[in-house]
């Protein structure tokens, strides 16, 4: 097996554990908060900060495997995951909410090591192999998207007489199953003299067009499934319904998520970024028309699965944008340390907000609260199509 698909392979296996244990925490943590939180409109709150958290991480996380490389970087993130899920533990036994807080903050230092797995197969992979190997690494979260709700299931009352405790015990033992994975990484440390190649300062890498919309077009674009994946379970409690359901629901979501990673990376080789991008900005839009047409099962289930589909569309679409704005290995770890940190600062306040707005605005207060960043990734997009295309070259010169 050449070493790119084998590396490719090693991600694919560690974004599936890494998408089992997120998909758990977000079926879990907003009920566990909304019981054990005094306050209830902090309920999203420990779920916020796991894009807290992966604001906070990825751009450290991004210089740190540019000098450590990417296998001891992603095994550092593992062992914050780990203490994660036991902090987590120990706040479920002892009802603490800020301890709950604290411990799904550690998980989220984790993700922000973990959100580079995309990137390294980009990293990996020859120039053409790229689209395909961002996209299949993002496609392994199909099993997890059952995986994940299904061991929160089976972990609800595994161990001692307090609900989820299994779940997060289920977490670490993913924690450490990424470990061993991680084994059989073998990506090149960069040499020193790629390190110190040329760069550009930061400030002209994010002025370029390509930066600003692959950027906006993540950003805005994973802002808006956060902010409606984050309320979701909470909205479905409210609307009487049970967790089974909301497990359900869950579960086609991220399976909506990650099942297009199959075939994501062939829609950009045959239609480019743009146009994927700007299907996946439509479905979103159609997923909040159907999350305001009602508040049964199905209304949950259908807008959360076109929520997930549309995601992969604009996130595939604009991390494989991403790529052509840095030249070399010197501008690439801040270059994407940068779009990380961007799109996950964002989102942290984004979701931080979301438990405030289902809780004293409803459900569908919170769709329609979407509409404008989806407006703003829309704008974003057409302007880079209009741009991109003045830079091609006239036919026949």
């Amino acid at each position: 097996m050449q070493r790119d698909r084998k590396a490719v392979l090693v991600l694919s296996v560690c974004q599936l554990l890494f998408g089992t244990s997120r998909s758990l925490l977000i079926a879990t943590a907003p009920l566990i908060a909304y019981t054990i939180a005094e306050h209830k409109e902090l309920a999203t709150l420990p779920h916020a900060m796991v894009i807290v958290g992966t604001a906070l991480l990825t751009l450290p996380a991004s210089l740190a495997m540019h000098r450590l490389g990417r296998r001891d970087g992603f095994l550092i993130g593992t062992l914050l995951g780990a203490i994660g899920g036991a902090v987590c533990i120990w706040a479920i036994l002892e009802a603490s909410f800020w301890l709950f807080t604290l411990g799904t903050l550690l998980y989220g230092s984790f993700a922000g090591f973990a959100q580079h797995y995309r990137f390294a197969a980009a990293d990996a992979a020859a120039d053409a192999f790229k689209p395909k190997a961002i996209s299949l690494v993002l496609a392994s979260g199909v099993v997890a998207a059952f995986a994940g709700p299904e061991t929160a299931k089976l972990g609800k009352d595994l161990l001692s007489g307090t609900p989820f405790v299994g779940s997060y015990a289920c977490m670490i033992v993913l924690m450490l199953a990424s470990a061993v994975t991680l084994m059989f990484l073998d990506i090149p440390k960069p040499s020193r003299k790629e390190l110190e190649g040329p760069r550009r300062p930061m400030a002209e890498i994010m002025r370029q067009p390509v930066f600003i919309a692959a950027a906006l077009a993540a950003t805005l674009g994973q802002a808006v499934m956060n902010f409606l994946m984050t309320a979701a379970p909470i909205a479905m409690t409210q609307a009487s319904h049970q967790f089974a359901d909301t497990a359900l629901v869950i579960e086609w979501h991220v399976f909506g998520m990650f099942a297009p990673g199959f075939f994501t990376g062939s829609l950009i080789r045959r239609f480019g970024e743009i146009r994927v991008i700007a299907a996946g900005l439509f479905l979103e839009l159609v997923c909040i028309g159907v999350a305001l047409s009602g508040t049964a099962v199905f209304e949950f289930w259908l807008s959360m699965l076109l929520l997930g589909v549309g995601w992969n569309f604009v996130f595939t679409g604009g991390t494989s944008l991403m790529t052509s704005a840095y030249r070399n290995v010197a501008e690439r770890g801040k270059t994407q340390g940068a779009m990380n940190f961007i799109i996950y600062g964002f989102v942290a306040c984004v979701s931080l907000s979301s438990g405030a707005f289902v809780h004293y605005l409803g459900w569908q207060w919170v769709n329609i609260l979407a509409l404008p960043l989806l407006a703003i990734a829309v704008a974003a997009t057409l302007w880079y199509a209009t741009v991109a295309r003045g830079l091609q070259p006239a036919s026949g010169e």
